[in-house]
């Protein structure tokens, strides 16, 4: 009953073997069946043998039998001894298998002793007996017959153990071997084919380990491989997967950027069929992603004319890409709504990792704005703002086509330099604003005085270019002139007052003057200076001898640049007495030129010049200091404080680094700030700007006196004197050189002081020559006077000397 209970698990077990290792059931399988093949045919060869080998003893023994009895039984039977014949053969009988004996006796008797046993298996074995003596007699013949059921069952019985103790052996080996194939592989293909099985995307990160311990054997196996295989694949696995959710997160990055791209975006097909576009192309052009998808980017437009002519510029477009790679370049493009409007594209092929076109990329980017500005910017580049003439780049180019045209035709061509008269006096007394509305109608008259295919430019300034092609006779260009001249005549209205302003005009006539642009504008330039030299308002032709006036200032320019450097500048100085006793209370600069080839310069000659070209900055600096240094140095030699006076040119005044330049002059020279005076031109404050009363106010703050230089000689600045803060008003000479002759101008003086005085600014009268002006300005009650009277101005070295000898000082 045991048995038949166990039979059941045993199946069980077998079954849950066959199905949770069916590879080790398989190799059972094949185990035994190999192993019971082999045992087999080796437990047959084993039998066989056996089998053989008792075969073959039976054999020997009948020839034990033979050899060992042939001979006594023939002398039995020779001697007739019956008895002794019968135990003979019943000691034969008595041998093992032996069964039977047939002994046959010549001639015809024989001799039976045993029985064979029914169906027995036997085997016989006859040898004839033989009496040797003179002759040969053979005696008989025996038989000797072997039963073989000994053997046979001796085989069945060895067939039967053999075969049990091979089939036990082989199953408990296959067991055996099939425990181990399970502990040591089995199992552990069993954990990697359950870790396969739950392996995902999400499991990555836990790797593949065996129950077995970590050993070089174990490592280097082939489980221990295969192992390392599927952890090198998980790891690759992990990599990619990294790379891949990088390479998506910068796909969708990309993506975004495209479509949160300030350029608009088309992405076509091979075709040029539109496959994508983002949201700025909608914006910019009206038309819905949905709406153009499939179509061809050239034929988005309503009319037929624009679609015709789009499929030519893309048909080029895909031309260009095909041959150079990249087509880029300004497209007038329309919207949905027909509105036209200028674009940047740039189309570029979309490769796949052959090199092979898979599609087409389109930027685009709405430069309408930058198209105006590039517009206005070639206007700008080719037209004065402030007038809208043409400026100087494109006066010389109209200037080239002229005179090409004038050589074809043989035709004259009149250039005409103009130059307003007194502008910088206009511009410095009324202001800025009221220059460039100067400038405007000036431009405005003259080009009134022109035919069509004549030009007028501003070349800058107060400066102006007229160009007069096809001429017959240089006759016609004075006709021009006088016309310009007339223009000028009415006044301007500036700040609601009557200004005149005329203009001084140049002509040079191609080719009679020079046949090169270049040089008939110098010509005309200094055509123009000599018709200032005449008298203003008038207009001058250009004459050889005119040169070497045009050469002298430009040596003069040249000179002035290198003036500094070589030290040819120097401060002549003036003393400024009080009035009522006589005494010194302060100095004026003055600016002297001494140049070795031109000699001694007076500043009317050169200061216009360093004005006009922007060296008075430097010079004026270079002044401030010398003045401030030679003030420290009379201290030194009087012990008394002795102010300066400097002249300020309403240029340098209004240099962004003006202010600092003063602060430097007097850090560097160590001079006390109320010792050094500013002499302000009436004109300069007549510029009611916030910049000029910004520095003055600066100025003033630091403790610098300031004085009204001039005053008098320009439009009425009564109502700026008590809004600056000025401590010193100049009477200008040329009222002070008639106060003894003209009453008007001792009546104008007087009245000068007297205003001076109510508004608590201090008088100095200039060009004191007689000693009757200094009784007549002490009487008035000026408070300082300074002219020849007292003391020309006089180099640094003399005036020392004048201080050392003047005992009121």
């Amino acid at each position: 009953m045991a048995e038949v209970q166990d039979m059941p698990k045993l199946s069980t077990r077998l079954q849950r073997f066959r199905t949770g290792s069916p590879l080790s059931f398989r190799l059972l399988a094949w185990i035994l069946l190999f192993s019971s093949a082999f045992t087999l045919v080796a437990s047959a060869l084993q039998i066989y043998s056996d089998y053989r080998k008792d075969l073959s003893q039976i054999d020997n023994r009948m020839q034990v039998v033979e050899s060992g009895y042939a001979s006594s039984l023939a002398r039995s039977l020779w001697a007739l001894d019956q008895k002794l014949l019968q135990t003979q053969m019943e000691g034969i009988l008595s041998l093992p298998d032996v069964v039977h004996l047939r002994l046959r006796i010549e001639p015809d008797s024989e001799l039976v002793m045993g029985e064979i046993p029914r169906d027995a298996k036997t085997t016989s074995h006859s040898f004839s007996l033989v009496h040797q003596g003179d002759e040969m007699f053979k005696l008989g013949e025996l038989t000797v017959t072997a039963d073989l059921d000994r053997v046979y069952d001796e085989l069945k019985r060895k067939v039967g153990v053999i075969l049990l103790t091979q089939f036990l052996k082989t199953f408990f080996v296959s067991i055996l071997i099939i425990w181990i194939f399970q502990h040591f592989v089995a199992r552990h293909l069993t954990t990697m084919a359950n870790y396969a099985r739950d392996f995902s995307l999400t499991t990555t990160s836990k790797p593949l380990t065996l129950e077995r311990p970590n050993t070089p054997s174990n490592r280097n196996d082939e489980l221990g491989r295969v192992t390392d295989a599927i952890n090198q694949m998980r790891e690759r696995l992990n990599a990619d997967m990294e790379r891949q959710q990088k390479d998506a997160a910068e796909i969708r990055k990309f993506s975004k950027a495209i479509e949160q791209s300030p350029s608009s975006v088309l992405i076509c097909d091979r075709q040029w069929r539109i496959e994508f576009a983002n949201q700025k192309f909608t914006q910019l052009t009206g038309y819905e992603a949905a709406s153009i998808i499939g179509k061809h980017p050239g034929a988005l437009g309503d009319n037929d004319i624009e679609n015709r002519d789009s499929r030519h510029l893309w048909q080029s477009i895909r031309l260009q890409v095909q041959r150079v790679g990249v087509w880029q370049g300004e497209v007038n493009s329309v919207r949905r709504n027909g509105e036209r409007f200028w674009e940047q594209l740039i189309v570029t092929p979309i490769k796949d990792e052959a090199g092979g076109t898979t599609g087409y990329l389109i930027l685009g980017e709405d430069i309408s704005i930058r198209k105006r500005y590039e517009q206005q910017l070639l206007r700008q580049a080719n037209y004065d703002i402030l007038t809208g003439l043409p400026n100087r780049m494109l006066a010389l180019d109209r200037l080239k086509l002229a005179l090409a045209q004038a050589r074809r035709e043989s035709t004259l061509v009149g250039v005409m330099f103009l130059d307003l008269d007194n502008f910088k006096h206009i511009n410095d007394t009324l202001g800025h604003d009221a220059g460039d509305n100067l400038l405007i109608e000036a431009a405005r008259r003259i080009s009134s005085c022109l035919r069509g295919t004549s030009t007028v430019a501003r070349l800058g300034g107060d400066e102006f270019l007229v160009i007069l092609p096809g001429l017959t006779g240089p006759e016609a260009s004075s006709q021009v002139a006088e016309r310009i001249l007339k223009t000028f005549s009415p006044p301007y209205i500036l700040n609601g007052q009557e200004v005149f302003v005329t203009t001084s005009i140049g002509i040079a006539i191609f080719p009679t003057d020079s046949d090169n642009s270049g040089t008939l504008l110098q010509h005309a330039d200094a055509a123009m200076y000599q018709a200032k030299h005449k008298g203003k308002s008038s207009f001058a032709h250009f004459a050889p001898e005119m040169t070497e006036v045009s050469h002298e200032r430009l040596k003069m320019e040249s000179s002035m640049r290198r003036a500094l450097e070589l030290k040819e500048f120097e401060l002549y100085f003036q003393p400024i007495v009080n009035t009522d006793s006589g005494t010194l209370c302060s100095v004026e600069a003055l600016l002297r030129w001494n140049n070795p080839a031109m000699g001694m310069v007076m500043p009317d000659r050169f200061i216009p010049l360093a004005e006009e070209t922007g060296l008075i900055t430097p010079i004026g600096e270079w002044v401030l200091l010398e003045a401030c240094r030679a003030a420290m140095g009379w201290k030194e030699a009087t012990g008394k404080d002795i102010g300066i006076s400097v002249n300020v040119s309403p240029r340098q005044f209004r240099d962004p680094g003006f202010t600092e330049a003063v602060m430097h002059a007097l850090a560097t020279s160590g001079l006390a700030p109320e010792q050094l005076e500013l002499e302000i031109t009436e004109r300069l404050i007549l510029d009611n700007s916030i910049e000029t009363a910004e520095i003055l106010r600066q100025l003033d703050k630091a403790g610098i006196r300031l004085s009204v230089d001039d005053f008098g000689t320009g439009y009425s600045a009564l109502s700026y004197l008590k809004s600056y803060p000025f401590d010193t008003l100049k009477i200008d000479k040329s009222f002070v050189q008639d106060v003894m002759k003209e009453p008007e101008d001792a009546s104008l003086v007087r009245a000068i002081i007297n205003m001076a005085h109510s508004l608590g600014l201090r008088v100095i009268a200039e060009g004191v020559e007689e000693e009757a002006q200094t009784h007549f300005l002490k009487k008035e009650g000026c408070d300082f006077s300074q002219g020849y009277f007292y003391s020309r101005p006089l180099p640094a070295a003399d005036f020392d000397a004048w201080l050392a000898n003047n005992r009121r000082v």
